[in-house]
């Protein structure tokens, strides 16, 4: 069986405690009810507490949740909160015993990782601080491999984040043995890997209007656009069905990758085309791929973000191994010219483009204005020898015809 849950917590002993997504609404009703039935302070009279037997235990947040007694010790009891898995040592004026709720069974699963076995036969703490830091209150994807023998043991898993196998690349990093480690190689951080390339972004068919986001001008006439996948323009087709569906996985398995990125190699060998993660100026790592050295002491490389067309100038530093399973998603932006129209032969505007001086950047400017932050719809005019595109604003009308009015571009059939 395959669902998705979010881990609540890791014990310990590296135990990881689940919530499947299907339990969300019951438990929260559940919740509700303990909050409408437990009012106030806990049991402030003497009481022997036994281990096992249930309570409700008013935690930090004044919130009042399901427990058992896990061990006794003076004033102060060990419990552990059974819809959520996490053990805490409380005072007893913080919990109550209880008969309710006791035939509803706990929400949270306690699972192991499947054919896996820690180094040392335990799970060490990093392992379990790196657990934690990685999967709390995260959504994942979970396999289930193997029953436990008895109704309150653990369930045995595999733990997919972001496409990733949790069992593999906690063996990449040392913390344990995995005896299936099929998808190791899908880590993609490994030498001797077949050079690896970006899929390309399926069109649409020509002449179909399609919403799209402009991500990244290199000139007024030369862009980078996204399906968009906000746009409720007409029905979407297949395409865009598909282009919306990368584009949230994408960005999942992205979020990820930039919680484990420290862990990944930097670049050491740099070819052209090369596919990688480059960290942005807003700290955060997207794919790119390599264009070209542009300085050797120290190495500076120039890089595209092929998910938006936009250019960066980075350090080595700035520079990580991709994992392969990056590589399933297609680039998510694509280079088009506009159709339509072309630069002003008397435009007198002194300040130009300097990669491309037929262009004044006052008519930059002023189509930067016209498509930036804009629902824009396209059309696909020719694929071939380059994609060339009629591009439609919020107003329906052509984004060029701006220019034209400005004396910028004039029109070209």
């Amino acid at each position: 069986k395959i669902f998705q849950a979010v881990v609540s917590c890791i014990g310990s002993d590296g135990t990881i405690y689940i919530i499947p997504k299907s339990f969300e609404t019951a438990l929260t009703k559940l919740m509700a009810e303990i909050q409408n039935t437990f009012k106030g302070l806990g049991l402030l009279i003497p009481y022997c507490w036994k281990k096992g037997e249930a309570c409700v235990v008013r935690g930090s947040d004044t919130v009042w949740y399901r427990a058992k007694i896990v061990e006794v010790s003076g004033s102060i009891l060990q419990v552990q909160y059974i819809d959520h898995g996490y053990i805490e040592s409380i005072p007893q004026c913080h919990l109550y015993p209880t008969t309710f709720y006791t035939g509803i069974p706990p929400f949270c699963i306690p699972c192991q990782l499947y054919k896996t076995l820690p180094i040392g036969n335990f799970w060490q703490q990093d392992a379990v601080d790196f657990l934690q830091e990685l999967l709390k209150n995260e959504e994942v994807e979970i396999h289930v491999e193997e029953l436990p023998d008895n109704p309150w043991g653990k369930l045995s898993i595999s733990l997919y984040f972001g496409g990733m196998s949790l069992s593999s690349f906690m063996a990449y990093q040392k913390y344990c043995v995995a005896e299936d480690c099929q998808d190791m190689q899908k880590l993609g951080v490994f030498e001797g890997d077949l050079s690896p390339s970006y899929l390309l972004q399926p069109l649409p068919v020509p002449g179909e209007i399609f919403p799209v986001t402009v991500t990244h001008l290199v000139s007024p006439k030369e862009v980078y656009i996204c399906l968009d996948s906000s746009g409720k323009l007409t029905k979407c087709s297949a395409t865009e069905r598909a282009a919306r569906c990368d584009s949230e996985s994408l960005k999942k398995a992205l979020k990820w990758c930039n919680k484990i990125v420290k862990t990944l190699p930097h670049l050491t060998d740099f070819k052209k085309e090369q596919p990688c993660l480059a960290e942005y100026v807003d700290g955060l790592w997207y794919r790119a791929k390599l264009l070209s050295i542009t300085q050797l002491v120290p190495v500076q490389i120039l890089v595209q973000f092929v998910d938006y067309g936009t250019y960066l100038v980075a350090p080595t530093s700035r520079l990580r191994h991709i994992p392969c399973h990056l590589l399933k998603y297609p680039v998510q932006a694509v280079r088009v010219l506009l159709a339509g129209f072309r630069p002003a032969s008397d435009d007198k505007n002194v300040e130009r483009i300097p990669y491309s001086p037929e262009w004044s950047l006052k008519a930059l400017w002023t189509m930067m204005d016209c498509v930036e932050g804009k629902h824009l719809s396209a059309s696909i005019r020719t694929v071939s020898p380059e994609v060339t595109i009629s591009l439609y604003g919020d107003d329906k009308n052509l984004v060029h015809l701006k220019l034209i009015e400005m004396g910028l571009a004039e029109l070209d059939e």
